[in-house]
């Protein structure tokens, strides 16, 4: 816009009055280009009086590499103007303005190449005229850049910085005609961040220069260091011109913190002030990360006396190598027919001498002006900066080109085309941002024998390669910091292991988490997990929680304690209910036997051997068939059982109450009948057995409720009906039975069964009643125990109730095992009374005794007849 024209107008001719800018270093040309460098790096400060035009600034301190910066752009050009291939016919000239390392001078020459030579600065004119320069190499430092390119982008005047490296320099809204060949830092600051993840280190300090290079610079690599997981302890910024205080706050500050990796984002000139102050303190054992301003400086390595950097890692310009120009550049004495002043300055500085001085104040060697560079460790004779140097090279270069498509040259050049302000198209030198490609080469500084730091190559970063592939360290051996080889730890928590997961802390960085053990049934089997997965079912953690494990199949085995001693009760069991049937096979035409129904009782000895037998299905692993086994098993065993039981104590029952004539209550309770009962009841509990297998049988099942780290192997009911329909069924016929041993409890003494079966009854009722609840509450394979428990107790009652008496007698005492002593007193004159009766009515009548009474069937004649 018009307006923005008339005020940098009105700018430059405030800046101009009185001050008119001479170029430290010209050369006439067909066309000339802009240099913009910094001999100088300070100035002399003095209090203006705002009465004058200020005076120009009486620059101090040269700076050799910027004067080597201009002896590649004097090569450069003198390279071109040698060459018949590229602008054949055409000279190229120079301007080269110093700068001071002062932005509002670096504005001043900015404009002062804008405008000819010939046009008075307060000309009221149209501003038609020709540019005075194509383009402006330099300058060397971001903040500058910005304020040039601001001032000359309207004018379309291309800006080819060598070391300009701020991101903010691609924007090309705000710079158009800005250009450089170094890569920016946009790429770098990612790539010192990828270099940082590389090595592990999450938890680092950061130190920036106070300007757009330092501010923009760390910005992005914040962000790319947060997005890799990579925490900042504490971000400081400075600027060499800072107060002593500023500077002890960051001294302070790097002392205080727990990283031991120092992000350094400086310019050199900062790190030759910060530099003394670390060694004033003796901050040694950082591990330096540095950017490419500083890392592969020589002379910031010749500052650093104390070592304090020894082991530092960054990222470098690539090596380059320019034929001829170290000789060029070492070449200094044509500067003196450029600019006299200046190179007697130079001259001085370079050799510590002084030309023509007075006798008096003679204490330096005198210059002679032929002193000899060869062999001068000077930092205006090191190298290390070439792969810069060669960035002005390459800008001159790039500019020449441009001329050369420009003006169509072939083997002459059309000088009729009129050269307005150009800027990058299709060059292969820079993208559409104006940057070039983005490769570095990573150095580490590492100690030589002599003391001198070496810049080891050990790696290289290329952004045009995939992300994976960006960053490449050769297999070199690093050297850390206090000569260390191995590679520095540096986190704010060390990484969780496996079997832990990372927790976040409000208000404080990512990087410092806590570690939490994983819950039970959980696990990690990675460092640093974010979450714990849950294992599956049949799974559960292992005591590290770093794995899953298949849980212990529990259930009740042969092998274990608990199944041998059940074993051995079952089978003990059942070998004294076949002595028991033994007994009563040896003595069965005894009397005891014979008035105990030895055929209810051998069916009860049999019912109580599969009693016995059919808990050893309840051990062992459940399988399919074992599972429908165990339950129909035993509830038609003990079914039986408390049949044959329930007939005996019915016999015993109205075999007594037969006594009385007309009572035919015993015809109902005779052998048949009995039979018929004891199968009967036995056929309605398997009627109830059959239903449960067939709608909805037992089955086996594995339980993950009971125990968190076990798998309880046990048999599901299937339908819970069907089994407390077993049960209860068992429980009525028991109950019953108890009942009606009960009213027989006061039979004679001699013959009361009755009693036995009755304390049988109650420990059987005793058991079950205990087992329900101990069931129901008892864990995995302790409630199969109690089961088998219940099942013996129950059975070895009724045994040593029932029978054990019984053996005992014919064992030990056979004198008792008559029918005299069977019968007693009492029971055969109350037998007798009912005899006689039966004879009154004068009919034969045969009454059996049944062999609970006699084992005989007893004969009652008709009249005369006496027994």
């Amino acid at each position: 816009p018009l307006y923005i024209l008339k005020y940098l107008s009105f700018l430059y001719s405030y800046i101009q009055i009185g001050n008119p800018e001479i170029p430290q270093l010209s050369k006439n040309g067909d066309i000339v280009l802009g240099g913009i460098f910094y001999f100088h790096s300070s100035w002399k400060n003095r209090q203006e009086t705002y009465t004058q035009n200020p005076l120009p600034l009486e620059c101090m301190s040269l700076s050799f590499r910027d004067f080597q910066f201009a002896q590649a752009m004097r090569f450069a050009i003198e390279e071109i103007n040698n060459s018949t291939d590229l602008l054949p016919g055409i000279s190229l000239g120079y301007n080269i303005y110093d700068t001071c390392r002062s932005i509002a001078r670096s504005i001043k020459v900015a404009l002062a190449l804008n405008n000819a030579d010939n046009v008075s600065s307060t000309s009221e004119e149209p501003c038609n005229r020709p540019v005075k320069v194509q383009a402006i190499v330099g300058e060397g430092s971001s903040s500058p850049c910005t304020a040039i390119a601001t001032v000359i982008g309207p004018f379309q005047i291309p800006l080819i910085s060598h070391f300009a490296t701020c991101a903010c320099l691609s924007d090309k809204g705000k710079y158009p005609s800005f250009l450089r060949t170094i890569p920016s830092d946009y790429y770098q600051s990612r790539a010192l961040a990828q270099l940082v993840k590389h090595f592990k280190w999450t938890w680092v300090g950061a130190i920036r220069t106070n300007d757009d290079y330092g501010n923009n610079g760390m910005a992005t690599f914040t962000e790319t260091a947060q997005q890799l997981g990579i925490c900042l302890e504490y971000s400081v910024s400075f600027f060499r011109t800072d107060s002593t205080e500023k500077l002890q706050k960051i001294i302070d500050i790097i002392k205080a913190s727990t990283s031991k990796v120092i992000v350094a984002f400086l310019s050199p000139r900062d790190m030759e002030v910060l530099i003394p102050a670390l060694s004033n303190h003796n901050l040694t054992g950082y591990q330096w990360v540095g950017s490419e301003s500083w890392i592969f400086d020589s002379q910031i390595a010749a500052v650093d006396k104390n070592h304090i950097l020894d082991g530092a890692i960054g990222l470098s310009i690539p090596k380059a190598h320019v034929s001829g120009l170290k000789e060029f550049m070492l070449d200094v004495k044509p500067l003196n027919l450029l600019n006299h002043d200046l190179f007697t300055e130079f001259w001085e500085a370079l050799f510590s001498c002084k030309f023509k001085q007075s006798q008096s104040e003679k204490i330096q060697t005198e210059c002679t002006g032929h002193e000899d560079l060869t062999g001068v460790e000077h930092s205006f004779t090191d190298m290390s900066l070439m792969p810069i140097i060669n960035n002005v090279y390459k800008g001159v270069y790039a500019v020449a080109h441009a001329l050369h498509s420009i003006l169509k040259c072939n083997k002459t050049c059309n000088n009729s085309v009129q050269l307005d302000p150009f800027t990058e198209g299709e060059e292969v030198y820079f993208n559409e941002n104006g940057d070039p490609a983005a490769k570095y080469e990573i150095i580490n500084w590492q100690p030589e024998e002599n003391g001198i730091i070496g810049f080891a190559t050990v790696g290289v970063y290329d952004a045009s390669l995939p992300a994976d592939r960006q960053l490449n360290l050769l297999n070199k051996t690093f050297i850390w910091a206090q000569n260390s080889i191995e590679v520095p730890v540096s986190v704010c928590r060390e990484k969780c292991p496996p079997g832990t997961r990372k927790v976040l802390q409000k208000g404080i960085p990512v990087c410092c988490y806590d570690c939490i053990t994983c819950g039970e049934g959980e696990m990690s089997n990675i460092t640093d997990s974010v979450t714990c997965l849950r294992c599956p079912p049949e799974s559960w953690s292992n005591k590290r929680r770093d794995a899953c494990v298949t849980k212990e199949a529990e259930f009740l085995s042969y092998e274990e304690i608990m199944g041998i001693l059940l074993t051995t009760a079952s089978l003990f069991g059942t070998c004294l209910t076949a002595a028991v049937a033994l007994i009563f096979f040896r003595y069965r035409k005894t009397p005891l036997v014979r008035a105990n129904n030895s055929e209810l009782s051998f069916l009860l000895l049999f019912s109580l051997t599969l009693c016995f037998l059919c808990s050893l299905t309840f051990i062992g692993r459940p399988s399919e068939w074992s599972c429908m086994l165990r339950h129909t098993a035993f509830g038609i065993t003990f079914v039986l059982c408390i049949s044959c039981v329930l007939g005996k104590t019915m016999v015993v029952l109205m075999a007594f109450k037969a006594t009385l004539p007309g009572n035919n209550m015993m015809k109902l309770f005779g052998p048949t009948q009995m039979r018929l009962s004891v199968l009967g009841l036995t056929f309605i509990q398997v009627i109830i057995c059959v239903i449960w297998l067939t709608i909805s049988p037992p089955f086996p099942s594995k339980n993950f409720k009971e125990f968190k780290d076990k798998i309880i192997l046990e048999c599901a009911l299937g339908s819970a009906v069907g089994f407390w329909s077993v049960l209860g069924y068992i429980g009525l016929l028991a109950l019953l039975c108890f009942i009606f041993a009960f009213l027989a409890r006061k039979l004679p003494d001699n013959f009361n069964e009755a009693k036995f079966i009755t304390f049988s009854m109650l420990i059987f009722c005793a058991v079950w009643l205990t087992f329900i609840p101990a069931y129901v509450s008892s864990p995995g394979k302790f409630s199969v125990a109690v089961e088998i428990f219940a099942i013996l107790a129950s059975s070895f009652g009724l045994l040593i109730c029932i029978f054990i008496p019984k053996c005992y007698i014919m064992l030990m005492k056979p004198e008792k095992n008559t029918k005299k002593n069977m019968m007693g007193k009492g029971l055969w004159t109350k037998l007798m009374g009912g005899v006689h009766r039966l004879w009154l009515l004068g009919r034969e009548t045969r009454v059996r005794c049944s062999d609970e009474l006699c084992g005989s069937t007893i004969a009652f004649p008709t009249q005369g007849s006496r027994n």
